[in-house]
């Protein structure tokens, strides 16, 4: 008796879990006939009707675009810059490396600075 009732009932909620969440994260540009909110709230008040309506009518079609930059090539927009024939390493870079040494010569004077305040609470004053 249970099996023939909790199977199907555990179909049910399973695919109302599935579309709740599908419906919650699917891209809001996406979504098809009604606005997200409002496909959430079908899905949550009429829990076999609304997955149903979900799977069927709302549901983005085809793949998601999961690059989302220039036009979904795969090619990052640093590495495909107009008008740079090669790639150009950061080390032969001499502005960019000189920046990055004076970037480690401030934190060192601040951690320096920090730790002589340390030091300085740490003392009791003379007496």
């Amino acid at each position: 008796m249970l099996l023939t009732r909790g199977v199907p009932v555990l179909v049910l909620v399973l695919l109302w879990l599935y579309c709740l969440f599908d419906a919650i994260g699917a891209d809001p540009a996406r979504v098809r006939n009604l606005p997200k909110v409002a496909w959430v709230l079908v899905v949550l008040l009429f829990p076999d009707v609304g997955s149903v309506l979900w799977l069927v009518a709302g549901r983005p079609r085809g793949p998601q675009r999961s690059l989302p930059y220039k036009g979904n090539t795969g090619i990052p927009p640093e590495y495909d810059r107009p008008g740079r024939a090669v790639a150009q390493s950061p080390d032969d870079d001499a502005a960019f490396l000189e920046q990055l040494k004076r970037r480690a010569e401030e934190q060192r004077r601040k951690a320096a600075e920090q730790a002589q305040r340390i030091r300085d609470e740490e003392q009791p004053p003379p007496v």
